[in-house]
């Protein structure tokens, strides 16, 4: 019969190291990750002709400054919320910024989804801001699922909660360089949508949902 100590000795003998998470490294891979991405559509969209004029408009660069500032720290609030040991009160960490965003949101891109001309139906403006705000959120919004796939199922809805308004903070301060109306408004309902359609479904088809879309 094996004794305790020769037990406990056979138990840990071949054991490796788990390495630490670390929610501030995450978060910094994150944002790398999410400011390739917008740089690359900025790019590929070019700048907004008149952004050197709306840089010298106060609501312009606090409403920039909010957007941008709930994305960083949304981001830090979700991977400091993938640890079981932190305070759910993470979630009202980008709270500040998000409200100053709100105080200068715009309803512009929903305006016009489509308009009638020489040539019959065609999408208008707000189609292709649509469009845009899909090409550059959904995959940001799949990475940081993917990074947070273990903690889903530990908090699923801060979890995700905050990786939306991450993923809806830096898409709405990339879009306002290059997109000459505010899609702030269509940017919440995309992302916040998402987040509660993920949350729901994780709901009703059981705790583990989230972790096996996220993976």
């Amino acid at each position: 019969m094996i004794t305790t100590p020769n037990l406990i000795a056979l138990l840990t003998a071949n054991l490796t190291p788990v390495r630490r998470l670390r929610p501030l490294a995450c978060a910094c891979r994150w944002l790398i990750l999410a400011t390739v991405v917008l740089g690359l559509l900025a790019v590929s969209q070019g700048l907004r002709p008149d952004l050197l004029q709306r840089l010298r408009q106060v609501d312009f660069v606090v409403g920039l400054a909010g957007m941008a500032g709930t994305g960083i720290l949304a981001a830090v609030a979700a991977f400091m919320l993938s640890l079981p040991d932190r305070s759910r009160l993470w979630l009202l960490l980008p709270a500040p910024a998000l409200l100053t965003w709100l105080a200068t949101i715009g309803y512009q891109c929903l305006t016009r989804w489509i308009s009638f001309g020489p040539d019959g139906f065609r999408p208008d403006e707000t189609a292709k801001c649509f469009a845009t705000v899909v090409l550059a959120s959904l995959p940001l919004f799949l990475a940081m699922l993917w990074m947070l796939r273990h903690a889903a199922p530990l908090r699923p809805t801060a979890a995700t909660l905050a990786a939306s308004l991450a993923v809806a903070g830096l898409t709405a301060a990339a879009l306002s360089l290059f997109h000459a109306l505010d899609a702030s408004v269509m940017i919440l309902i995309w992302n916040l949508g998402t987040a509660a359609l993920l949350v729901g479904l994780g709901s009703l088809l059981g705790r583990h949902m989230l972790s096996r879309a996220a993976g």
